[in-house]
């Protein structure tokens, strides 16, 4: 890994460099919230957003896209040919960046790659930039508070300048040009240390310190908690609309009028769907609550964990405060580790 350091106002020209060869998109304000979307110039992006309301997933795995047109008369499929945009996503937090890292293994990693993730992954540059915690974020506690890998540029606030890390040729031949990077020096050493620590300090005091998280989702399967929690929720799917891991999806063939022409598509879907697990005859496997509320913490704090060894949420806190019937994996687990205290006495 290359470290660099650049000042704070080189930022528009690195930007400004970037956009005459990719579509550029960052975080912008809306209303009193954040998004990310395609940007226009530097003066568009507010690179110290607190969160964002959904993540960058989209870039990767659209929510509706055009796998491939049909013909039903000639008896053939179009083969496959993604039109990708050259992209670049700027000022990308940690966690989001650990979540790519995650569909990665799911979509480009794994025994069968998709071509449409791969492609546009392979396309798109990612610069993440150094954050402070909200409330409502968790992600040290998985260790998703930092980014390792899965990024080209990663810019750590030292106080007017930045740290930047530098993990990919491309970029760092746009960063050459666009900049006059210098090599760090033990002042800069000293700033990145107090920034860090000051970002561990920054963490919500009253969020636990869960252990054992798999133990105890295997623990508490069929505890009465579930039931409680299934009628609290609302299956408005707002928790995986928002989730930067979540990529369950729905295939669907949409017909021209003819009839015998089309195209099949892919769309977002959602677990706690209550149509999500019904199969033909109407048999549906979680027709309640309960079972789909359970089977989502499971997938995120167990399943994933089990056969990739680390977890699908990756503490962002998003689910947080989209749910609207206050249904948050820390208490949950929160709840369930006090409930093994007391069973233990």
């Amino acid at each position: 890994m290359l470290y660099r350091v650049i000042d704070a106002s080189e930022l528009p020209s690195l930007v400004s460099a970037f956009m005459e060869s990719y579509e550029v998109v960052a975080p912008v304000k809306r209303d009193r919230s954040y998004v990310f979307e395609a940007v226009e110039s530097y003066d568009d992006i507010e690179l110290g957003y607190d969160t964002t309301i959904s993540s960058p997933k989209k870039y990767f795995l659209p929510p509706t896209e055009t796998l491939f047109p049909f013909d039903a008369r000639a008896e053939e499929v179009a083969s496959f040919a993604a039109e990708i945009t050259p992209r670049v996503i700027f000022g990308a937090h940690a966690c989001d960046i650990n979540a790519l890292n995650r569909l990665d293994l799911v979509f480009r990693d794994g025994r069968y790659p998709d071509p449409y993730y791969v492609a546009r992954r392979a396309a798109t540059l990612v610069v993440g930039v150094s954050c402070v915690p909200t409330d409502t974020c968790f992600c040290h506690l998985w260790g998703a508070d930092e980014a390792r890998f899965g990024y080209d540029l990663f810019l750590q606030d030292i106080g007017g300048k930045y740290l930047v890390s530098i993990s990919s040729v491309e970029a760092a031949n746009i960063l050459e040009a666009a900049c006059s990077p210098r090599v760090a020096t033990d002042e800069d050493r000293i700033e990145f240390r107090n920034a860090t620590r000051r970002r561990q300090e920054a963490f919500n005091g009253d969020i636990p310190d869960i252990q054992d998280v798999a133990m105890l989702m295997d623990a508490f399967h069929k505890d009465p908690y579930w039931e409680e929690l299934g009628g609290r929720c609302l299956a408005c799917t707002a928790c995986s609309a928002v989730c930067p891991t979540c990529f369950c999806f729905d295939i669907q063939d949409t017909l021209d009028p003819d009839g015998r022409t089309g195209v099949r598509e892919r769309t977002w879907d959602s677990c706690t769907s209550p149509q999500f697990a019904q199969v033909a005859g109407g048999h549906n496997f979680r027709a309640d609550g309960r079972n789909r509320v359970r089977h989502r913490m499971y997938h995120k704090l167990n399943g994933f964990l089990a056969n990739h060894d680390r977890m699908l949420c990756v503490g962002c806190g998003r689910c947080v405060t989209a749910c609207k019937a206050n249904i948050n994996p820390i208490e949950v687990l929160e709840f369930f580790e006090r409930k093994g205290a007391c069973d233990a006495e």
